[in-house]
């Protein structure tokens, strides 16, 4: 039976690495990037709606919520897919940084799907779901996954690999701006000149591991034109070193950057000095393994055929 309602977690991620291979035939960039589930979070609230209406709320007056919000048009996706007839209320408690490169509104939706799925019963199987998250979003379907996963294509095509010991992170977000577009615009990555290019630059599932060693926290092709274009960024990369972090990178395509810390009493002392910054937010965090995060989203994972 459907529960009437419901509060799933929506986790953030970072990019332990991003390749940008090249311009695809399509106006698409191929990459390659190794992706991590961390504790830093939003919440959705599930419940039966009084109408057939899909009727979103949030905690952010700034979160727009109508169909440029991903959770409304993975929720009408699902709704047309299965010819649902219901509705419903969600409440999207946000924490996660908008446009902060931390994958927020791609866990949102991921999130949407499953939880929608369980809260009308559908009968979706784990593919379904990463085809129509694939296409809302490149990050979707790997919050169907969680933990570590290698992408690559567009992002799209997600291997999980095994999760490595739990990271003490410290993630900041400037109050700075970053459009996504504009920063792929500005990578002036060359074109791949045949399909056979893609499946070449395109690491294989099985050589995956293979690959691990020299991407941990090893680079992003982001960096030099993020940092470029927004100096403020740059600075809290070399303030996360300057406190003690190990290593430190831009998170993704946006603006935030973590650091990572040998232990809790590092990333304690840390928060103090980062906090002393105006206008920077800072989040103390750890990773969160696959079996964590599946544990978390609990029987909406386990309703689907796998």
């Amino acid at each position: 039976m459907p529960t009437s309602s419901f509060t799933l977690p929506s986790f953030a991620k970072i990019n332990w690495s991003l390749r940008i291979l090249g311009r695809r035939e399509d106006g698409y960039h191929e990459i390659r990037t190794l992706l991590q589930t961390v504790s830093l979070r939003d919440e959705l609230h599930f419940a039966e709606g009084p109408t057939a209406d899909i009727v979103l709320s949030c905690s952010d007056p700034q979160i727009p919520l109508g169909d440029d919000n991903l959770i409304v048009r993975a929720a009408k996706s699902l709704r047309d897919r299965f010819d649902v007839k219901a509705g419903a209320l969600i409440h999207l408690e946000k924490r996660i940084p908008a446009r902060g490169g931390l994958g927020g509104a791609s866990s949102n939706a991921a999130v949407a799907l499953l939880g929608l799925a369980r809260l009308w019963n559908l009968p979706v199987s784990l593919g379904e779901l990463q085809k129509l998250g694939a296409a809302l979003g490149a990050d979707v379907p790997f919050f169907l996954f969680g933990g570590c996963a290698m992408a690559t294509g567009t992002g799209t095509d997600i291997a999980p690999v095994a999760d490595r010991a739990r990271q003490y992170l410290l993630i900041v977000t400037p109050a700075a701006t970053v459009a996504t577009a504009k920063a792929y615009e500005a990578l002036k990555a060359p074109a791949l000149t045949s399909s056979d290019d893609v499946s070449i630059l395109s690491i294989s599932h099985a050589s995956v591991d293979l690959e691990l060693s020299h991407l941990w926290v090893s680079h992003n092709d982001f960096e030099d034109v993020i940092f470029a274009s927004e100096p403020e960024i740059e600075r809290v990369k070399k303030a996360l070193l300057k406190v003690g972090a190990g290593s430190s990178l831009l998170a993704g395509s946006g603006s935030s950057v973590f650091g990572i810390f040998e232990s809790r009493e590092e990333q304690e002392r840390a928060v103090i000095e980062m906090e002393a910054e105006t206008g920077w937010r800072v989040f103390p965090a750890v990773t969160v393994l696959r079996d964590e995060y599946l544990r978390a989203l609990g029987t909406c994972i386990d309703a689907l055929s796998l």
